[in-house]
């Protein structure tokens, strides 16, 4: 099945952020987490046991590329989401995460954390 301009051009998008920056682990871990459940970035700074600033660095890579969501990023507190259109397109991020790897995923982050 051919992908659509938007699928192909998001899939490049999750491709780059993800996989083609050192970020894009950490990237990976936040997702995971905000897949289960709805977390502030508080809440994730304790999960991953990264600084609160490289936090909230991601937060923003991911909430611009529109992959995440928020009611006010400015409040402390605010709760993040998976955004309706990412969540609506979850298998490229399951497609990345299957070529990336688990293993080098958990390894990283125990690495860092």
């Amino acid at each position: 099945m051919k992908e659509s301009g938007y699928l192909l051009s998001l899939k490049h998008s999750l491709w780059n952020m993800l996989a083609g920056t050192r970020g894009g682990i950490t990237r990976i871990r936040i997702i995971k987490l905000l897949r289960k459940r709805p977390y502030n970035i508080n809440q994730l700074h304790g999960k991953l046991g990264l600084d609160y600033k490289t936090i909230q660095h991601h937060i923003r890579v991911l909430a611009n590329g529109n992959i995440i969501i928020t009611e006010d990023s400015k409040k402390y507190g605010s709760m993040y989401f998976l955004s309706p259109a990412f969540e609506e397109n979850i298998h490229l991020f399951d497609e990345i995460l299957e070529k990336v790897g688990e293993k080098q995923i958990n390894r990283e982050g125990k690495n860092k954390g």
